[in-house]
Order: structure tokens, then sequence, then C-alpha cells
């Protein structure tokens, strides 16, 4: 544990955002799972849920939270499903 105050401060303030960015994830991660699962029923993904997949994957990568290049590989493994 830290002893100098802005130190202390500073793993507060990380802890809020460890918590913070795990819920996006997880958030994220549930919403791809539910296209994949559509995907899994019809052979096809539906188009409200690709799009909301997508819609999430990218609030994800502006944010930080995951990166470009692993949001474009989603996106893209999505789009190959949807066809």
């Amino acid at each position: 544990m830290p002893n100098i105050r802005s130190a202390k401060k500073r793993v507060k303030i990380e802890s809020k955002r460890k918590m913070h960015n795990k819920i996006l994830k997880t958030n994220l991660k549930t919403v791809i799972k539910r296209a994949k699962a559509s995907a899994v029923k019809d052979g096809k993904i539906s188009v409200d849920a690709f799009k909301l997949a997508v819609k999430k994957i990218d609030q994800a990568a502006n944010k930080g939270i995951i990166h470009k290049n692993c949001a474009a590989r989603k996106k893209s493994q999505l789009a190959k499903m949807s066809h």
C-alpha cells in the first residue's frame, strides 16, 4: 500500500477504472455471444444483433477497452457469419 497521498489517490482511481472497464468488456462479450447464438439458430446472424454488436465493438475500441485491430477482427468475424 502506498504511503504518498497522490499514490493512494491513484490506487483508488485505478480500481474504479478497472471495474468500469471490466463491466464494459463483459457487456461487449455478452452482445457478441448473443449475435453468434442467433447465427446458430438461423445459420446467419440477425441484422439487429449484428448492428448492435458492431456498435458495441466500435464504442469499446474508441474508449480504449479493446485495441482497434481487435475490434476490426471481431467485426470481420461477425460479418463472415452474417452472409
